[in-house]
């Protein structure tokens, strides 16, 4: 009997997406807790921020005080680059993959817009945010937890706001990258750029949360000038200062490949699917492991092991 080439044709090959997603997702889990146990806030804190600080301005950043509204300026921007590796930032870093897709998918207009356009969109979702809390928080004023010195047991009020702020934003971030990686649903799966405002949008909120001492004096300056306009000013600059080195980086990569890196990314959307999401859930888990586990700890609520350069 002659059999029908239809009736011979392979079957189609078993996809291995869920599998290779799986492991994503795991390893992508403990880099995220493995940061957060390794972690030195004296190494980001004092040992970079403080000496960038320090040499950016050309004194001590905690000591002088700040004088007028130029140097107040000035202050935000120098303390938001100085910040840019502590924990209450580092994870704007999950940014990059999301700005490449976006970068990736808007078209071939030219290598410097192909770079501004998603730093741009971060940016507007990043200064909504920070110029609304900068005018609010001047208002407040001390009726904020952020610069209260109230504790709870031995925790200051402000670290519990920390730990409050920081743990959605986590969530927040880890939800967005088991979207990316098709675990969850994804509301931004065909719009790349509202995933790049939205992660501005956290990334300005990372203030909301800060203990940062640089910022709680920037803070303090604020409050103190009692300018609505001037906190929402300074949070601005703030917010700039902590995405230029993100946004210098992602400008280097474009540059530097000619914009061939955006390309190679936006050819395989397994590929662009990885880098995003696993930034996304590393950085997502580690934001919720530091501040709403490690944290507390150190305050004598809950357990979390401590290296001994972190004693």
């Amino acid at each position: 009997m002659k059999v029908s080439p239809q009736l011979v044709t392979a079957p189609p090959a078993p996809t291995n997406a869920r599998p290779r997603t799986g492991r994503v997702v795991v390893l992508s889990v403990l880099a995220g807790v493995l940061l957060a146990v390794v972690w030195s806030y004296h190494f980001v804190d004092a040992v970079i921020g403080d000496n960038v600080a320090n040499t950016l301005l050309g004194h001590d950043a905690k000591g002088t005080a700040i004088a007028g509204t130029a140097a107040g300026l000035l202050f935000a921007f120098v303390s938001g680059l100085a910040g840019t590796f502590t924990a209450c930032n580092i994870a704007m870093a999950a940014a990059i993959g999301p700005m490449s897709q976006a970068g990736a998918t808007g078209g071939t207009t030219g290598a410097l817009r192909t770079m501004l356009r998603p730093v741009g969109w971060l940016a507007l979702g990043m200064v909504s945010v920070s110029a609304v809390y900068g005018f609010v928080g001047v208002l407040l004023g001390d009726r904020l937890p952020q610069l209260s010195t109230d504790l709870v047991g031995d925790m200051p009020v402000r670290i519990l706001q920390s730990s409050v702020v920081f743990g959605v934003i986590g969530l927040a971030l880890a939800y967005l990258g088991l979207a990316a990686l098709g675990v969850l649903p994804d509301p931004f799966a065909t719009r790349p750029v509202a995933r790049v405002v939205v992660l501005g949008a956290l990334v300005g909120g990372f203030l909301i949360g800060r203990p940062y001492p640089l910022f709680n004096k920037l803070f303090h300056w604020a409050v103190d000038s009692g300018n609505p306009f001037y906190g929402a000013a300074a949070f601005v600059l703030q917010s700039l200062g902590n995405i230029v080195i993100v946004a210098v980086l992602f400008a280097l990569v474009v540059a530097g490949t000619r914009g061939r890196f955006l390309t190679w990314l936006s050819r395989d959307p397994v590929r662009m699917a990885v880098i995003t999401g696993s930034l996304l859930v590393a950085l997502g888990v580690f934001t919720v492991v530091y501040w709403d586990i490690r944290v507390p700890a150190m305050f004598g609520f809950g357990w979390f092991p401590t290296l001994p350069y972190n004693n």
